[in-house]
């Protein structure tokens, strides 16, 4: 089954008249911009409201991997992957444990990036580079996993070279988001969001609508999967075991504390008009789970009943394929493809421009204003962050390239929250126990990292899937991390917080 599409011209026309729109509101956000600073690039001028706050939210929250490595996943492992409306609900928990706390105290201390927190509550500029460190590395594998994804989606628009659509969509979509996010920073990344999760928003409701149309219910589904004859389809619809309940367990926890520790959403936090329009934002997300994650779930399920057969890293395409069957169905179906297409262009956009617009916000506050020009102005702080966002997508763009058909999108999902999971205690610990100290958390961050990524990477015999004994090497790490903090920190009176200089 082939999972390449004929949009024709009009097609053509739409998703091309949308990609453009992308670089205008970049211009937009440029005109808009009041001071050449980096709280007013990188954070919008802190004024985003409840319903722009929302909407970018949304769209930097569900992205490539709901499309692809989701749908991917369910494909692999069947009804299991019902895990995922838990883990992303336990996102948006985390969130309200973090986001008021934190948004209070960067309105207070001007901070500009996740790092800023970590310099002022421990004034420990080791600490503050090695989280920097880590997540940038976690993000860069993120935006990879973002540009695969889109080329995979451009595969699918190709007529017959499917190899040359993967490198030139890589290519000219990274080019166009990167293009509108150094023109217009925060804001135009923002306001193209709003934009990217209306259409993302309106793609869902039209899939329920012509999955249903072109093959019925998941409950039809599953009883063509009750009465196959492949014992491996029949496994996909019965009652997770042992080592799958951990597995559920694991991501909840991995992807709650993981997510709700993303660099751009915590500068979403901080660019937060006001502490009631954050309150709103999330109060909202907290519903956007379930129709999200159960897409996918019906997706996975409807492709393993029709399309079976896919293995490794091609079943991350199974999404590409039920678009591209329900597309020869009808006019409609052609119309309905034309629109999702975009969507997910804009769902893979949005979180990659996200990501990029923070990495480099990153590497010019923490890393190289520290340690190379502590002088530097505010003018030349933004010059460099944006030379460094095409610095870094020139880089991802060659790995998305080279690394097309050698890993899955859920396998690159997994490492970055193995990294990314580790600075929960700095964070979650952080704002709310004054007796954490700096050396303490600083060598568990760094022992729990080591952990994770030896068992992740080493030559170890009971690792399984990337998992021992159904949990992430990262909770492993995690473990290690927290228990050095607390023997380092528990009944230690900290000493007085150093005032952050920095801003």
């Amino acid at each position: 089954m082939t999972d390449r599409f004929a949009l024709g011209a009009g097609g053509w026309a739409f998703i091309g008249a949308y990609l453009v729109s992308m670089i205008l509101v970049g211009f937009a956000g440029m005109r808009a911009r009041r001071e050449r600073s980096l709280a007013d690039f990188y954070l919008g001028g802190r004024g985003l409201g409840s319903v722009v706050l929302l909407m970018t939210l949304f769209a930097t929250q569900y992205s490539g991997n709901t499309f692809f490595a989701f749908t991917g996943n369910v494909y692999r492992q069947g009804y299991v992957w019902v895990m995922s409306l838990h883990f992303m609900i336990a996102v948006i928990a985390f969130y309200l444990l973090l986001a008021p706390q934190l948004h209070r105290l960067a309105r207070e201390r001007n901070f500009i990036t996740p790092a800023d927190f970590l310099h002022d509550r421990f004034a420990t500029r080791a600490l503050t580079i090695t989280a920097s460190a880590i997540m940038v590395i976690a993000l860069s594998n993120y935006l990879l996993a973002q540009l695969m994804a889109i080329g995979r989606a451009m595969e699918g628009l190709a007529p017959d070279d499917t190899a040359a659509a993967y490198h030139y969509g890589v290519v000219a979509l990274a080019l166009i988001m990167v293009v509108y996010g150094t023109l217009g920073g925060m804001r135009a990344v923002a306001w193209t969001d709003a934009i990217q999760g209306a259409l993302i928003f309106a793609g869902i409701i039209f899939i329920y609508f012509m999955v249903h149309q072109r093959y019925g219910s998941i409950g039809d589904a599953t009883r063509m999967l009750l009465g196959s004859n492949d014992p491996q389809q029949a496994s996909k619809i019965v009652p997770p075991g042992g080592d799958q309940l951990r597995s559920w367990l694991s991501y909840v926890l991995m992807f709650g504390l993981g997510a709700s520790l993303y660099p751009q959403a915590i500068q979403r936090i901080y660019a937060a008009g006001s502490a009631r329009a954050l309150r709103r934002s999330l109060a909202v997300m907290a519903f956007l789970p379930l129709p999200m994650t159960l897409m996918a779930l019906l997706v996975g399920i409807v492709g393993i009943a029709h399309f079976p057969g896919l293995s490794g890293p091609d079943t991350d395409r199974i999404f590409a394929i039920v678009l591209r069957d329900i597309e020869q169905a009808s006019a409609l179906g052609h119309a309905f493809v034309v629109l999702l297409i975009a969507a997910v262009l804009a769902a893979m956009m949005s979180t990659a421009d996200s990501a990029l617009l923070s990495i480099s916000s990153m590497l010019t506050n923490d890393l190289y204003r520290p340690l190379l020009r502590p002088r530097a102005s505010q003018a030349e702080l933004t010059r460099v962050g944006k030379v460094c966002s095409w610095a870094l997508i020139a880089v991802l763009v060659g790995f998305a390239i080279a690394l097309r058909d050698h890993a899955s999108l859920i396998d690159l999902l997994d490492r970055k929250f193995d990294l990314l999971v580790q600075l929960a205690p700095a964070f979650f610990l952080g704002v709310r126990w004054p007796g954490l100290r700096a050396g303490p958390t600083l060598a568990g961050l760094l022992a729990g990292v080591v952990a994770a990524l030896a068992l992740a990477f080493g030559p170890f015999g009971f690792v399984h899937h990337g998992k021992i004994a159904g949990l992430h090497p990262g909770l492993y790490g995690l473990g290690l991390n927290v228990l050095i903090i607390a023997l380092g920190s528990w009944r230690r009176p900290a000493p007085a917080r150093v005032a952050s200089t920095r801003h």
